[in-house]
């Protein structure tokens, strides 16, 4: 019997994305997050420790830096809850963002000698650090006992924020993960930029100082970083340091659904070059 060869070739121009053959790599995929979880620490001491430790010597430092000596206004709440309860979303989206945007320059092998939908690729990250933002947020609960905070049903919102911020970073993701292989700039600046939207969020300060400075429509524009929603909603779920800001989530949302949509086609736009300048 005489098997005609199959040839893969690259699509060129704009393209929709192929879902179905997604779905047929989801075994690749889950393969790709577990080896994901597994490496990050493998050949530590502390293991998945590293995930409460981080958070935790983030929250000190800002306790002491931004709660005691600049005297940062925390909404009422102490300082301490105030800041993780910020830094739990936040450190996800910042590690999962800098892991999808070198996600294909660190698969150089994979990518020019093996075929699978690359959209795997900068995918991975953005599951495979929900393990660390799982344990990290337990704590969030310890906190809220001991500074006897009690919980109300607004932590029902939870699951949407948590999708918000999956999605925010999955698309600043694609697009970075596209850009770092053509420009490899991208690599270098990658902490930076990320440095730069942690201040750019209310992570150490509140966001109705905004409102206070710009006004009600200052803080909605303020808003189309959709990190802003996520982490003040994160806030107002658990801590009730205010109303759910449903204008800032909502603002957020559409954002986050432009950004990654246009990161999904541009992703799939440069594709073609990937295997070229990998």
């Amino acid at each position: 019997m005489k098997y005609e060869p199959i040839v893969i070739e690259p699509a060129r121009g704009w393209q929709v994305i192929n879902w179905r053959e997604l779905r047929e790599y989801r075994d690749l995929f889950y393969f790709m997050i577990d080896r994901d979880i597994k490496v990050l620490y493998k050949q530590t001491v502390l293991g998945f420790g590293w995930a409460i430790l981080r958070p935790l010597l983030s929250m000190v430092i800002f306790t002491i830096i931004f709660g005691n000596l600049a005297q940062v206004d925390s909404d009422g709440v102490p300082y301490a809850i105030f800041s993780y309860v910020a830094l739990v979303p936040w450190l996800y989206f910042s590690t999962a963002l800098s892991a999808s945007a070198l996600s294909l320059v660190s698969n150089t092998d994979m990518l020019t000698k093996v075929y699978f939908p690359r959209l795997i690729f900068p995918l991975t990250p953005v599951f495979s650090k929900l393990v660390d933002f799982v344990i990290s947020f337990a704590i969030v609960f310890i906190l809220m006992a001991w500074f006897r905070i009690a919980p109300t049903a607004r932590v029902l919102y939870l699951p949407l924020l948590v999708g918000l911020m999956m999605l925010t970073a999955a698309g600043m993701g694609l697009w970075f993960a596209a850009l770092s292989v053509q420009y490899r700039d991208v690599k270098h600046a990658i902490p930076f930029l990320t440095q730069i939207l942690m201040y750019a969020a209310p992570v150490v300060w509140s966001a109705s100082l905004i409102a206070e400075r710009f006004g009600q429509s200052g803080r909605v524009l303020f808003g189309l970083y959709p990190m802003v929603g996520v982490i003040e909603g994160f806030r107002a779920a658990l801590i009730g340091s205010g109303p759910m800001p449903w204008d800032t989530i909502g603002v957020g949302a559409a954002s986050a659904l432009v950004i990654f949509v246009s990161g999904l086609f541009y992703f799939r736009r440069m594709e073609v070059h990937f295997a070229d300048v990998a």
